[in-house]
């Protein structure tokens, strides 16, 4: 179980998160939306350690994890995928993968994890992640490192960000199977609605605060009658 309790987060005396309490139970997809800048994306970070909160306490199956760095977390299980995807200049998408899967790794792996989000192993193994790369195709291998891990929780900021729509597709089932695997809980920032369909739990941040928590039923009450553009916008199309 991973849980936020008390959870603030301030910015030259600035409230960017107030008073977030979140219970992600094993085996659970947690959405988590809201308006841009209501702290959705610190929200994830604080998770996985990149940002220590100001106060309040993070908690890994009743461990505190407050003080433990990105890659102690990492290594407890946790993951995480940027919204804009990192490059790394030198290394090829097999390098990553065999890093993602701690070296336990051979090709037949890496050629199943590129199929599961769209890409043809032998045109991209050996490619290096650098420019060359779309911020699709980033996006994609970054997403298939994070599957590689297999970590008990995964944490994902906007992984539609940049992607068309047939690839959107592939990551909606990608979800559904990864609620199905070895991953304890899912958390994922999103303001799609096909992701809503799948979600167990649906998180609204706004100004920093949970305005509403619930099923889809209950998100598309609030959605209505929301200052979230976006949220409204991509649901329409």
């Amino acid at each position: 179980m991973l849980e936020l309790k008390d959870i603030c987060y301030k910015i030259d005396n600035k409230d960017i998160l107030k008073d977030i309490n979140i219970v992600i139970k094993s085996h659970e997809f947690v959405l988590i939306t809201g308006p841009n800048g209501s702290g959705k994306s610190t929200l994830v970070k604080i998770i996985m350690g990149l940002i220590k909160p100001t106060s309040g306490k993070v908690l890994l199956d009743g461990v505190d994890i407050t003080d433990k760095r990105v890659y102690e977390r990492a290594r407890l299980g946790i993951t995480f995928t940027f919204q804009t995807p990192v490059i790394f200049k030198g290394l090829t998408v097999r390098d990553l993968l065999c890093i993602s899967r701690d070296y336990y790794y051979d090709d037949y792996v890496g050629r199943e994890l590129l199929k599961k989000v769209g890409l043809c192993a032998q045109e991209y193994l050996d490619r290096e992640v650098n420019n060359s790369l779309s911020g699709g195709e980033l996006k994609r291998i970054e997403l298939a490192c994070a599957l590689g891990k297999q970590g008990k929780y995964m944490l994902f900021d906007e992984p539609e960000a940049g992607i068309d729509l047939w690839s959107f597709e592939d990551l909606t089932n990608i979800f559904k199977d990864v609620k199905k695997s070895k991953c304890s809980g899912l958390v994922v920032i999103s303001h799609q609605e096909k992701l809503f369909n799948i979600a167990d739990k649906i998180i609204v941040l706004e100004n920093g605060s949970i305005i509403e928590f619930g099923n889809k039923n209950k998100i598309n009450k609030y959605l209505k009658n929301s200052k979230c553009e976006k949220c409204m916008r991509d649901n329409n199309e």
